[in-house]
């Protein structure tokens, strides 16, 4: 089956053996994706970091020919349980209607610590 790979751009790539995103036949597998623009920078609240985090995501769907209604799992990582109500609601804009499995999980921090979030997704690909 032909693997088709999607990259961020990301220094890392290379170095550590990872792309963005990864679709083999329907499935689509997306890496765990920070809120980073492409001069470096991050926004400063959660909701601004989880939309970034987002528009990536649903970046690198569309490059692999999916999208947001193909998503059937997402993982949320956040360094603050407190941020989960603007997480969610920002998650929920985009999924509402679709409502893939997530979980969400506090994790004592993240490679970048300017970082609140950090998002994950599957999808399977509809013929």
């Amino acid at each position: 089956m032909q693997r088709q790979r999607v990259s961020s751009g990301s220094p890392y790539e290379s170095i550590a053996g990872f792309s963005r995103a990864v679709r083999v036949g329907d499935r689509v597998v997306v890496a765990g994706t920070a809120p980073i623009w492409p001069d470096d920078t991050v926004g400063p609240s959660v909701e601004a970091q989880t939309r970034r985090c987002l528009e990536i995501i649903g970046a690198a769907l569309d490059e692999v020919g999916s999208g947001y209604a193909d998503v059937v799992r997402t993982r949320l990582f956040m360094v603050d349980a407190a941020d989960f109500p603007e997480i969610a609601r920002v998650h929920g804009e985009v999924f509402g209607q679709i409502r893939p499995a997530c979980t969400g999980l506090v994790v004592a921090g993240l490679l970048d610590p300017r970082w609140k979030i950090e998002i994950e997704a599957e999808a399977v690909v509809r013929s």
